[in-house]
């Protein structure tokens, strides 16, 4: 009996899942978001290491794939920008949730340090 190969649009949205559960990127914006973080600078500081390049091309492509939207808002004279999970998205974050718990789990313990000037055995 022979293996049935994906289809073309199975193959597409594996590769639209690994792109956005691949991301270490996506997955830190997406769990921003859940907590409620959704202004582009306190997204940026809130995820240690993402730069302003980055976390908008993240954005641009949650936002390309319908699980974040975003609302434009003029206040005065400037325009403020928030994101939002969207049903879909806000079903995502909890899948990453759930796989940080099981990894966090099953994962061994942190390796203990000597304290400074002693070595290990």
């Amino acid at each position: 009996m022979t293996a049935k190969h994906l289809s073309l649009s199975e193959r597409s949205a594996y590769r639209r899942l690994e792109d956005v559960v691949g991301c270490k990127w996506s997955a830190a914006v997406v769990g921003a978001l859940l907590r409620g973080v959704n202004r582009p600078g306190k997204l940026e500081r809130y995820i240690p290491g993402i730069s302003t390049k980055v976390l908008t091309e993240r954005l641009r492509k949650l936002l390309d794939y319908g699980l974040i939207t975003r609302d434009d808002r003029s206040e005065s004279a400037t325009l403020h920008v928030e994101y939002q999970l969207t049903p879909t998205g806000k079903r995502l974050a909890h899948i990453i949730e759930q796989l940080h718990e099981l990894q966090a789990e099953h994962s061994p313990p942190p390796a203990s340090t000597p304290p400074p000037g002693k070595k290990k055995n």
